[in-house]
């Protein structure tokens, strides 16, 4: 397996696939890099080098019992793109991976040609007079319950109902998909899931407006983890080139469920 080592000995799994312009995926909770493999696939058949890697405490990387916060996590996808010397990069990030992409492009966009939010927790997800879109607190605390009691039972609600929208009505759930997710998701770390939900209380707001590079921010409008109105018009307006697409019924795990959709639309921004 590829792995490198942080300045605070954790060590990171990933993927380096093909040659050309870079394409680097952040993944979102609780899941791992296998959760990019239809981006990653068509990307490196589109003559991309596609890179995507395990946050700490998820899936092949190490299970730190400290770090696992957004800043350390920015902190190791810069350690990741120096050992690889990445240039006019990409940065795709989903759900939690959307917060790490911001956060890692306003601190190191010298290395950034583009970047695209999916499905993401920016600028904010959580309930608030400024937000009240949002979700409640009891949300988040409802998450944290999950993970501390019968996770693996946890990690089949989740995909089985709001994750991929098979809870609405005329969705066709597949099993398949929804075991991927459990794979995933038990691969990692319960610590670090629970930690993860203090990611979701955080204003991604000043990262969004230091951000020069041009920036697609793609939602489904059925999304029930990061409600459509709770993050992406605010989102947009943050940023300096923000553009937005819109799916209206997608879900939250659309880069799944319509990744016949989303991959052609996010190839036409990256050659545009």
């Amino acid at each position: 397996m590829s792995t490198i080592t942080t300045t605070d000995g954790v060590s990171i799994f990933y993927k380096d696939w093909g040659s050309g312009q870079p394409i680097v995926f952040s993944h979102g909770w609780p899941l791992t890099a296998d959760d990019w493999d239809a981006q990653m696939t068509f990307f490196l058949q589109h003559g991309y080098r596609v890179i995507a890697h395990d946050r700490r405490g998820h899936g092949r990387s190490d299970q730190p019992s400290t770090g696992n916060d957004m800043d350390h996590w920015v902190a190791d996808l810069a350690a990741l793109t120096e050992h690889l010397d990445l240039q006019d990069a990409i940065h795709i990030g989903h759900s939690t991976g959307g917060g790490e992409v911001a956060r890692y492009v306003a601190r190191h966009q010298e290395r950034v040609a583009k970047a695209v939010l999916v499905a993401s927790l920016t600028p904010n997800m959580y309930r608030s007079a400024d937000n009240p879109s949002g979700q409640p607190l009891e949300w988040f605390e409802a998450i944290r319950a999950g993970v501390l009691g019968n996770r693996s039972e946890f990690y089949r609600f989740v995909p089985e109902n709001p994750f991929y929208g098979y809870n609405l009505d005329g969705a066709k759930p597949s099993e398949a998909v929804i075991a991927n997710w459990w794979r995933q998701g038990m691969a990692g770390g319960a610590l670090a899931h629970y930690a993860t939900v203090a990611s979701w209380l955080e204003d991604y707001s000043e990262d969004l407006k230091k951000i020069t590079v041009p920036v697609l921010v793609m939602h489904g409008e059925a999304d029930q983890v990061v409600p459509f109105a709770s993050s992406v018009p605010r989102a947009v307006n943050l940023l300096k080139k923000g553009s937005l697409k819109t799916y209206p019924g997608y879900p939250h795990g659309m880069l799944t469920t319509h990744a016949d959709v989303l991959n052609p639309d996010l190839l036409a921004f990256i050659r545009a």
